[in-house]
């Protein structure tokens, strides 16, 4: 039986550079996003270059009933999925009492309640079927609280600490947890948080998603617990534990204001 990666956020960023690279190593795909026609045109074109069955499905797990139908298909469908990445996430920036509540009820949906979702949807499922693994994708900024951003590092740091948990828990089961946590990465997500990176993004302080990829893929074949792709991103997630915490929220809240629209 053919046994399928189902990848969520898979239109664009890290999200479809891991759709390349395990495309790449022959990986049958399920590709999840709400760009139905831009999931089409990657489908046909990961399947041309790689001959590797792509299927595709546009959905907005951020609501809860479509995520529910789309669990419900999976549920009632024959394909086995060995390995979700979890990969949808969205960001916000600036002062949160200032914020559209309903922007930041739909990072909350998305970043949390829909990646538990597919954990537990889909880790039951693997369980009964004896094996399988799970990359959630976090952040860097999981490491620490960040003013201006309060609701993005927040929904972060649940994505690290609940895949660590369930890592744990799930051991006996032999279904694999892993948590990405990249830093700053050539995507289109600053611009849809509305962030002004100005010169960062053309830094080499910033990586592409393609290199992102590839050391997660090779991390994930070593069930590696916690992935942080790149020294400078190492730095980012220890430097937190060697001072206060009120230093720590400082800093952080400075880098973070300078990025938010003034």
């Amino acid at each position: 039986m053919t046994r399928y990666a189902l990848i969520t956020g898979a239109s664009s960023g890290i999200g479809l550079a891991m759709a390349e690279a395990l495309a790449r190593r022959g990986r049958s795909l399920i590709l999840v996003a709400r760009q139905r026609d831009l999931l089409e045109s990657i489908a046909i074109e990961l399947n041309q270059r790689f001959g590797v069955e792509v299927l595709f499905r546009g959905c907005d797990l951020g609501e809860p009933l479509r995520l529910s139908g789309f669990l419900l298909e999976l549920e009632e469908g024959e394909r086995q999925i060995d390995l979700l990445v979890n990969c949808a996430g969205i960001g916000t920036c600036g002062p949160f009492l200032a914020q559209d509540w309903g922007q930041e009820q739909d990072l909350i949906e998305l970043n949390i309640l829909a990646l538990t979702r597919l954990c537990h949807a889909l880790g039951n499922t693997m369980a009964v079927q004896g094996g399988g693994q799970i990359l959630n994708v976090a952040s860097v900024a999981a490491f620490k609280p960040g003013p201006w951003m309060s609701s993005y590092h927040a929904s972060k740091a649940y994505v690290l600490h609940f895949s660590e948990g369930l890592r744990e828990e799930l051991k006996k089961t032999g279904v694999k947890i892993s948590v990405l946590c990249p830093g700053p990465t050539r995507t289109e997500f600053f611009r849809h948080a509305h962030l002004e990176v100005g010169k960062l993004e053309r830094s080499k302080r910033m990586m592409s998603p393609e290199e992102v990829a590839l050391h997660t893929v090779r991390a994930l074949a070593k069930n590696r617990a916690v992935i942080i792709p790149g020294w400078r991103n190492k730095l980012l997630a220890f430097t937190p534990r060697l001072g206060p915490r009120w230093l720590t929220r400082k800093i952080s809240g400075a880098i973070n204001k300078t990025y938010c629209p003034r």
